[in-house]
């Protein structure tokens, strides 16, 4: 029962994920990206089911092929002329190539149905790498210096910062939690099938999506290692995102600046207060 992944069980934490980041930040464009990589996890469902399958119907082509192939042969057989007195080395090369001929078709035939699967499964696997790299574009600009060293000279290409200091510790431990449902739902596709490309295709979406956890995760430690307990919002505040920002940051103002603290003093805490 836990050796291998359940589907379900992935599309329900991804479900409850979409309502946190709802619930926490109405209207971000995050929710619409987790909303997305929900409808990606209920077609990997699928495509998973589709993997384990045997495809009867192509089966039956090749075996049909690859009869009438044997049929054809027999017929030509008794038409060839073998010499008593031995081959010629332009009949012995003809020979060669026919049998490497037959060898790549037969080849082909029976590789058929593995190479469509391979290419269902790199397709979809490559659909969950452009999700990793929106992910990494959605807390790109998530600075914590901003937060730590107060608000600076602004010009007007500067982002939107509208996030306090414990709403953009969520905000990011929201996308760290998404990287890693990206690379669990590579990891079903993994446990479907045997083929190597598919295999190390893979591996490269969990080493991505871990490259760009550990980003994000530097950013959280920063955060908690830098604030102080006063800082944070009580534990009911939502943050108002509209809906095209793609660049939220900590909300500061020059009359109250975040200033540091030393490691002494109490860390921000990386789970939600309680009331």
């Amino acid at each position: 029962m836990y050796r291998v992944l359940d589907p379900e069980m992935t599309i329900a934490t991804l479900k409850t994920l979409c309502n946190r980041i709802e619930e926490r930040f109405p209207g971000a464009s995050l929710h619409r990206v987790c909303l997305e990589l929900l409808s990606v996890a209920e077609e990997t469902t699928g495509r998973v089911k589709w993997l384990s399958k045997r495809h009867i119907s192509i089966r039956i082509g090749v075996l049909v092929i690859v009869g009438i192939a044997v049929y054809l042969g027999w017929q030509l057989f008794p038409r060839l002329k073998i010499h008593t007195e031995g081959f010629s080395i332009e009949e012995l090369e003809a020979a060669t190539n026919a049998i490497v001929l037959i060898g790549a078709a037969l080849f082909f035939l029976f590789s058929l149905e593995s190479r469509r699967k391979r290419a269902t499964v790199l397709v979809a696997v490559n659909e969950l790498r452009a999700i990793s790299h929106v992910i990494d574009m959605h807390q790109l600009t998530k600075d914590p210096s901003q937060v730590i060293a107060g608000i600076g000279q602004r010009t007007r290409s500067s982002p939107k910062r509208t996030l306090t200091p414990y709403q953009l510790t969520r905000y990011l431990d929201y996308c760290s939690e998404m990287l890693s449902l990206v690379g669990k739902l590579a990891a079903l596709y993994a446990q479907s099938t045997t083929d190597s490309v598919v295999l190390q295709s893979v591996n490269d979406i969990e080493t991505l999506t871990n490259g760009i956890s550990r980003k994000i995760w530097q950013k959280i430690m920063i955060l908690d290692d830098n604030l102080k307990p006063e800082n944070l919002d009580s534990p009911t505040t939502t943050a108002t995102v509209s809906a095209d920002d793609f660049d939220v940051m900590p909300r500061l103002t020059a009359e109250n600046p975040v200033t540091n603290t030393n490691k002494d003093s109490a860390r921000l805490p990386l789970t939600e207060p309680k009331n």
